[in-house]
């Protein structure tokens, strides 16, 4: 009888006796499945190393592996430590051992020596009850640790990441153990912290300004970062009360959604806050000045009610005012290509590479500026060669061969998703029947969300079968026509109103617009690159692909 084996350890720490810890996981739990004489195989041993009980999916390999396994039934046991090691979260765990249960899989845990069933009512109680005192004991120790690291916080302690202008500094005990982690005041770094301040109150460069000139001057970023400073970069140091005297603390709370971790702020009046006079970098007149400045910079743009700004426009604003806005990219290095707005007295605008233009040509060499309209123009003609009736009769033949050579299979195709649509609809008249008896629970309502979308995502597989099977039965001449009916106003709109055109772009275009610079015999331009379907111009119906590009 075969037998697999499934450790987890919840920590992340590096230390040699921990790493130890799934080891002895799998040592134990093949000694235990030696001793009633099954065969563990090498490959059913799965391991989730430094991972939380509370994380599921792609945070836990190793139990995904497991689960994925069972479909082939190579195992008939299963083995693990303890109950806590599948998961300390009530409903994920459940779901998990439901699902191994059903493979016929029995499951042992070595440290009680006995088997977790799920075939009475009285097992998935006590099933549940095990859940749930996991997820008490881990709620207990997050709070533990919260309540330690506010003592942390209150002592000046290091909680968090490195701070640009800080070193961290180990502290030991007595007995050579780490005791705590402090900041002390980077000279080097301070310095640079200071200038920015200085330079930006006495109005000597705005945020792009001061950024460009860090990068020039090779001055390292925070952590190092290879695109170098940036103007949010120093926004944020400019806005950091530490560099102010103060810690601030406790602004987020680790929460978990749909079985990974995340965050989310918490209320101002849940922050703490402490003095800090000795990571002090700014001085007090100067820190004044400074807050000062930002809150008349601030005042000056009205903001929306979700707190964009309004005077200002924003990137998504842009995107409906110029062609390629958010839609172009720089070769070069990969940045946005943005509008350099001209004035009546200055020319016309140009389109021209954001991060070379706000962090400097040591992050990315492409200086080039090139007329708005000449590059739109560049574009729109080559969407125009492609979109050539010749073209297009090429491109429909291509993708109807590939769709008939898949014909044959799409009987089958439909029969299992058919198979399947009936299994969910079945699993939710039960979960309705349940509902209507008064069994509701959180796990029977989060079952009904789930076989929901199931069963909507099964319904598209079918309308999409149904659709490849109407188009494999129809001929090139016919949806030549229709696509040279949609082409005659595509071509009209690509060459009119903006927001139109760029609608009718981004239908075109799959992705973005990637523009090299050159500079050689054809004289300055650049190259424009990209990749596209025909099937936006139809809505329903044909998936035609074809790709293309220009140059200007």
């Amino acid at each position: 009888m075969n037998c697999a084996i499934y450790a987890r350890k919840s920590t992340d720490e590096r230390v040699a006796d921990e790493a130890k810890s799934v080891v002895r996981q799998v040592e134990h739990g093949t000694a235990f499945a030696i001793k009633k004489g099954w065969v563990v195989s090498p490959d059913h041993i799965y391991v989730d190393d430094g991972v939380s009980g509370v994380e599921f999916g792609d945070k836990r390999p190793g139990l995904m592996r497991l689960m994925n396994s069972l479909k082939r039934r190579e195992f008939q046991f299963l083995v693990m430590s303890s109950e806590d090691r599948l998961g300390r979260e009530q409903i994920q765990t459940a779901y998990a051992l439901q699902k191994i249960t059903d493979s016929e899989t029995r499951v042992f845990f070595y440290l009680e020596g006995r088997e977790r069933k799920l075939d009475t009512a009285m097992d998935k109680m006590m099933a549940s009850l095990a859940n749930f005192g996991s997820e008490l004991e881990r709620e207990k120790a997050s709070q533990r640790t919260h309540d330690a690291l506010a003592k942390k916080a209150a002592s000046l302690y290091v909680v968090g990441c490195n701070v640009y202008g800080y070193d961290n500094k180990e502290i030991f005990g007595a007995d050579g153990t780490r005791s705590h982690v402090i900041r002390v005041v980077n000279p080097t770094e301070s310095a640079v912290v200071r200038r920015l301040f200085e330079r930006y109150v006495a109005g000597e460069g705005g945020l792009t300004t001061l950024a460009k000139e860090l990068n020039a001057q090779g001055v390292p970023p925070p952590r190092g970062h290879r695109r170098g400073w940036s103007p949010t970069c120093i926004r944020a140091i400019l806005h950091r009360p530490l560099y102010r005297g103060m810690v601030v603390w406790n602004k987020t709370q680790s929460i978990y959604r749909d079985g990974t971790q995340t965050s989310r702020k918490r209320p101002q009046a849940e922050w703490m806050t402490f003095d800090a006079p000795d990571l002090r970098i700014i001085p007090e007149e100067l820190s004044r000045r400074v807050d000062a400045k930002i809150k008349r910079t601030a005042a000056i743009f009205a903001r929306t009610p979700d707190g964009r700004l309004f005077g200002h426009p924003s990137g998504a604003d842009l995107r409906s005012q110029y062609l390629l806005s958010g839609l172009a990219k720089c070769g070069v290095c990969g940045g946005s290509l943005a509008v350099q707005k001209r004035g009546r007295h200055h020319g016309k605008n140009c389109y021209m590479c954001v991060y070379h233009h706000k962090r400097g040509p040591t992050v990315c060499s492409n200086d080039l500026r090139i007329n708005q309209g000449i590059l739109d123009s560049a574009l729109l003609h080559a969407l125009n060669a492609i979109l050539d009736e010749r073209m297009i009769a090429e491109a429909i033949q291509r993708a109807l061969a590939e769709i008939r050579a898949g014909q044959t299979t799409f009987p089958d195709q439909r029969l299992a998703v058919e198979r399947q649509l009936s299994l969910v609809e079945a699993r939710l008249r039960h979960l309705v029947d349940a509902v209507a008896t008064g069994k509701s629970t959180d796990a029977i309502f989060d079952e009904l969300q789930k076989e929901e979308a199931a069963k909507k995502a099964l319904i598209v597989q079918l309308g999409d079968l149904d659709r490849l099977t109407r188009v494999a039965s129809l001929d090139v001449k016919r949806i030549g026509h229709d696509l040279k009916a949609s082409t005659a106003n595509v071509k009209g709109l690509l060459g009119s109103h903006m927001p139109q055109a760029r609608q009718m772009l981004r239908k075109l275009i799959d992705g973005q617009v990637v523009c090299t610079p050159f500079n050689d015999a054809r004289g300055k331009g650049y190259e424009l690159a990209a990749t596209g379907t025909y099937a936006g111009l139809l809505g329903e119906g044909l998936m035609v692909n074809d790709g293309g590009g220009g140059q200007g």
